[in-house]
């Protein structure tokens, strides 16, 4: 259940919005909010004073937009660098889910460019939800998630089956791919899809639960693959378990290999081209 939501808010209203459309939703409507927005270090008193002053019409900004009651919002203007900042805030409030924007950048450039959602994407435990900035946010009607059989893979398929439960005319995406080294590439949207044992379990929850669902697999490379059923299929929302990406005694440690490295869930944080909730 999702009881504390953190929105990091920057004056795009992007994440306001993407917030907007899940507290449509029965399985939202209960949680709080805390709306950060966070001041880096200036130089002089004078441009603090000024940053002081933009970010708090952003944050009332970002507060009045909201479709919350307003004893559910905490709003919250922090000094500091933001990666460490958001990080900061979600385990002190044991958020429940970060809702943030990306500039979608790849991996190594994400680095050299000090990407606060690659930072925090690398770095939190927390569910993550990212927005990013060329992405239209539409109202959520079909919800693709991702299966494999990690554990995080089997709570992403719990939190979209509870999601689609409650949205009129919903459509559950169950999604598969084999993965093919060789980089051949295919797709079946067919009935033929809702013959792949490893969608089984997942048909037969949904099923159960009434819910219309529909079929994918694919072989190829996962995230590619996932990234153009996410597009051909109109997705809303695209749902993937994330593991804790740090050993607990690196956590303080910018790991390159991990940020370099060709995990599923980087690939498709930077590609997707719908707003992706991370799953951890």
């Amino acid at each position: 259940m999702i009881n504390k939501v953190l929105v990091a808010v920057a004056g795009r209203g992007l994440c306001e919005q993407m917030l907007n459309m899940l507290m449509d939703l029965p399985y939202f409507q209960q949680a709080s909010v805390t709306v950060l927005h966070v001041i880096q270090p200036q130089a002089t008193a004078k441009a603090m004073s000024d940053k002081l002053e933009e970010g708090g019409k952003i944050l009332a900004e970002a507060v009045k937009s909201l479709k919350v009651a307003p004893e559910k919002i905490n709003s919250r203007l922090k000094q500091g660098d933001p990666k460490d900042i958001v990080c900061q805030i979600a385990d002190e409030e044991k958020s429940d889910l970060i809702i943030m924007g990306s500039r979608g950048l790849g991996r190594l450039r994400a680095i050299l460019e000090n990407s606060v959602s690659q930072y925090v994407f690398q770095l939190t435990t927390h569910p993550m939800l990212l927005v990013k900035d060329d992405v239209y946010v539409k109202k959520i009607k079909n919800v693709m998630v991702v299966l494999e059989p990690s554990e995080e893979g089997k709570n992403s398929l719990q939190l979209a089956i509870n999601l689609v439960n409650q949205i009129p005319g919903g459509q559950l995406i169950l999604s598969y791919v084999r993965k093919d080294v060789s980089g051949k590439s295919s797709q079946d949207y067919t009935s033929d899809a809702e013959k792949e044992p490893n969608l089984a379990a997942a048909k037969a929850e949904a099923k159960k639960m009434g819910i219309k669902y529909r079929c994918v697999t694919a072989s190829g490379k996962p995230g590619p693959e996932i990234c153009k059923i996410s597009q051909e299929l109109n997705v809303d929302l695209l749902i993937l378990g994330s593991p804790d990406r740090r050993p607990s005694i690196a956590k303080s440690l910018v790991d390159l290999d991990k940020l370099l490295g060709n995990s599923l869930s980087d690939y498709v944080r930077v590609y997707s081209n719908s707003p992706v909730l991370l799953i951890r």
